[in-house]
């Protein structure tokens, strides 16, 4: 073929190829970074929709949390005006509320004057008490033995325990000489003292008694309680309508009654000073309410 083509000829299509494989080398490294792009619009592509998918997530949770909100708004206006509601039946309450107010506070102003009242009267009444205690003691602490004798304020009363063997002779109702004098000073006091009343009781221990004066403890504790009545008001001038008698027999026992000390304790005669029926409602009488 050589002899064919001129060597002149030859050359020029041999440039022409190293030419045109150059420009084929140059298409293929522009193919090559054509590809390279190509490959990362499409890396630019997916990423484009994966934040296009995120997008529209975040799109759709933010409407529903518009809906949630809407639904709350809505739930926030029910409420609203059901206690708008409320309100208003308050309102129509109010008066009748602050009427039961004002009668609750008028109720309750008596109340505590009522409370005052007892508070004074509780006051008065011990102090009553009190000072009838201090005369029985002052009275009755010249020569007369501790055990023969127990003064008490108890409650709303004074009571003096009187021992058996000073009061009685053994096992009869009869009153002892001894027994007359201390009854006296008693009396004293008790003629100082309109408006109190005097109940005797009698009581015995457990021994049984029984003679032809004497049907039990019973009647024994009767016939004590009678016999001091009878010495207050007949020998020491004590009105009659003051003076109430009671017997106990042995029951009420301040001690076992399986001793001999137990039995002398609890064979006694107790006297009660206590105040008239018509003293104590006066104590609690509405105008002596204390005005602070």
């Amino acid at each position: 073929m050589t002899s064919c083509v001129s060597k002149k000829q030859y050359e020029l299509l041999q440039k022409e190829l190293a030419t045109a494989n150059d420009d084929l080398g140059k298409c293929g490294e522009s193919l090559n970074a054509y590809m390279n792009r190509l490959s990362v619009c499409q890396q630019e592509s997916e990423g484009l929709r994966g934040n296009l998918k995120s997008a529209q997530n975040s799109l759709l949770l933010r409407e529903e949390q518009i809906q949630d909100l809407k639904d709350q708004i809505a739930d926030i206006r029910i409420q609203r005006d059901a206690q708008l509601n409320q309100v208003e039946d308050l309102t129509r309450l109010s008066q009748s509320a602050n009427q039961n107010i004002g009668e609750t506070l008028s109720q309750l102003e008596k109340k505590d004057k009522y409370i005052q009242l007892l508070q004074a009267a509780k006051t008065r009444a011990d102090s009553i008490n009190l000072a009838l205690a201090v005369n029985l003691k002052s009275v009755l602490e010249d020569g007369i033995e501790d055990d023969d004798v127990e003064i008490k304020v108890d409650k709303t009363v004074v009571y003096v325990n009187l021992s058996d063997k000073m009061l009685y002779q053994s096992g009869s109702a009869n009153i002892t000489s001894r027994a007359s004098e201390v009854l006296g000073k008693i009396a004293q006091i008790v003629k100082s003292r309109p408006e109190v009343e005097v109940m005797v009781e009698g009581y015995t221990d457990n021994v049984p008694i029984k003679n032809s004066c004497m049907a039990d403890n019973w009647d024994l504790s009767v016939k004590r309680a009678t016999a001091v009545v009878r010495s207050l008001q007949w020998g020491h001038d004590v009105d009659p309508n003051r003076l109430i008698a009671a017997g106990r027999g042995q029951y009420n026992q301040l001690a076992s009654n399986d001793t001999a000390e137990g039995r002398a304790t609890n064979r006694r005669t107790r006297i009660i000073i206590l105040p008239k029926l018509d003293q104590f409602y006066d104590l609690l009488n509405p105008n002596a309410v204390p005005n602070d």
